[in-house]
């Protein structure tokens, strides 16, 4: 008896080490915390975009998957399976627990008129419903195909995507109706995993947090947007976020408490004739920015507006950090005058600290500018004026070029790291530089600065553009 205790003692001992260790295993395999929350609202958990946060491990989609320990599975109180369905003013519910309201799949494809579409439940699982439309009131996927003409969509559980296309092959098309998300995280629509989506005349309200009108999420999607309203009021839900293309034409879009856009990666947003607002204090009205969450590959940021108006609201309008960016703006109305247009700097939520500098591209093209250039020692600033665009502002570190019909108003002292301006360069005297009394320096070691010879020259209506001392 004495020896059977003995090494009953051992095999005990054995079995909690071995179970230790396979709980840290574990425990290490969970993802650390959420991604970094995109637009810069303190104390949101850990900070998430608006789009959720590790995907489902192996879930497809069109099935079941699961997130730490957490099943999900697809379905819809109406579904649509590989057939071919056409219906008018009929209205579709669900009021249960990660169930769509319509539901189609395996190349189906559904024909609606004057539908009403509502859902009031929340969701188990919150990645599950951002990457793969869990809890959507209009889910498509596996090469499906929906067209919804007049109606409404009105969706008031948590994750409750008002319509979602999820998957290479698969399209929503909507026109002539108005989408409501009230719940948190809960997009007004959304395209993932190559998922396409066009709007026609589609009004698009929400009002929970991380919840952005106008989505894209993992594995990319694309939004084509043409007339309608855009509206967001949730804390992180930009009128626009983008992980993959979005593409807008004579919209309104109007975000209150959070940033009018969002750009996260090797992504784009390009707006033609739309009306922009929106912005936060740290993150300002546009942020182009790289999580590392794995919702958007690694690479340039491109936002292009043609037409329009912008008007930031608070913060920067253009906000870049831990990634590359290419901003164009052409033709563009500015609205309100910023202290800062553009600031390109690294924080201490995204990236390395150290690497993790915001570069940017930009070009103004018959724009008025009004606010100031910043970087940090990490990060840089390009900015080109050209055909009568005018910059009022200071410039912290950063290059210039101007055309000979735009000018820079300057507004306090300046950094310069090069200037291209050749056109308003006379004899040691600068014409399209307006100095204000002000003192403007350039580093002459800098190859780009060959042009001015290390001289210093006078600037209209006084102040100095001279080299930086050594």
């Amino acid at each position: 008896m004495r020896q059977f205790s003995y090494f009953s003692a051992i095999f005990l001992v054995i079995f909690i080490i071995f179970g230790y260790a396979i709980c840290s295993a574990s425990l290490d395999n969970i993802p650390d915390g959420s991604p970094g929350m995109p637009p810069g609202q303190e104390g949101i958990g850990n900070g998430q975009p608006p789009s959720g946060g590790t995907p489902p491990s192996g879930a497809p989609p069109g099935g079941s998957g699961g997130n730490q320990g957490t099943s999900f599975t697809l379905s819809g109180n109406f579904t649509v399976d590989g057939k071919t369905v056409s219906e008018s003013d009929r209205s579709y519910t669900s009021d249960k627990t990660d169930t769509s309201a319509i539901y189609v799949t395996n190349k189906g494809s559904l024909s609606l008129k004057n539908p009403i579409i509502s859902t009031t439940g929340n969701t188990s699982n919150n990645d599950a419903s951002s990457f793969y439309g869990l809890n959507g009131a209009v889910l498509a996927n596996n090469a499906s195909t929906v067209k919804i003409s007049g109606g409404s969509i009105t969706t008031t559980g948590t994750g409750a995507n008002g319509a979602i296309p999820t998957g290479e092959g698969t399209s929503i098309s909507l026109d002539n109706l108005t989408i409501t998300a009230s719940g948190n995280g809960g997009h007004g629509v959304m395209a993932t995993l190559g998922g396409t989506l066009t709007l026609v005349d589609v009004n698009v309200i929400t009002s929970g947090k991380n919840g952005a009108p106008i989505a894209t999420d993992r594995g990319s999607g694309t939004v084509t947007v043409t007339r309608g309203t855009i509206s967001s009021s949730g804390i992180d839900s930009p009128g626009l976020y983008s992980t993959g293309v979005i593409n807008v034409t004579d919209a309104i879009v109007k975000s209150v408490g959070t940033e009018a856009a969002v750009i996260e990666g090797i992504n784009s947003i390009h707006l033609v004739n739309t009306s922009l607002s929106g912005g936060v204090e740290k993150t300002g009205g546009t942020m182009i920015y790289q999580s590392f969450s794995g919702d958007a590959e690694t690479g340039t940021g491109t936002f292009t507006m043609d037409g329009g108006s912008y008007e930031p609201i608070a913060g920067p309008a253009f906000f870049v950090t831990n990634t590359d960016s290419v901003i164009t703006l052409k033709n563009v109305k500015m609205i309100g005058t910023p202290d800062l247009l553009i600031k390109a700097a690294g924080t201490s939520r995204w990236g390395t600290q150290g690497k993790n500098g915001g570069i940017v591209i930009f070009y103004a093209d018959n724009v008025q500018l009004t606010g100031s250039l910043e970087t940090d020692a990490i990060s840089s600033i390009s900015a080109t004026l050209k055909n009568g665009s005018t910059l009022s502002g200071a410039i912290n570190t950063s290059a210039i070029s101007l055309d000979e019909t735009s000018s820079w108003n300057v507004t306090a002292d300046s950094t310069l790291t090069s200037l291209k301006d050749s056109a308003g360069i006379v004899d040691s005297s600068i014409t399209n530089i307006i100095g204000n009394g002000f003192t403007v320096t350039y580093d002459k070691n800098n190859a780009d600065n060959n042009e001015l010879e290390g001289m210093t020259f006078s600037l209209k209506n006084g102040g100095t553009l001279t080299p930086k001392s050594s």
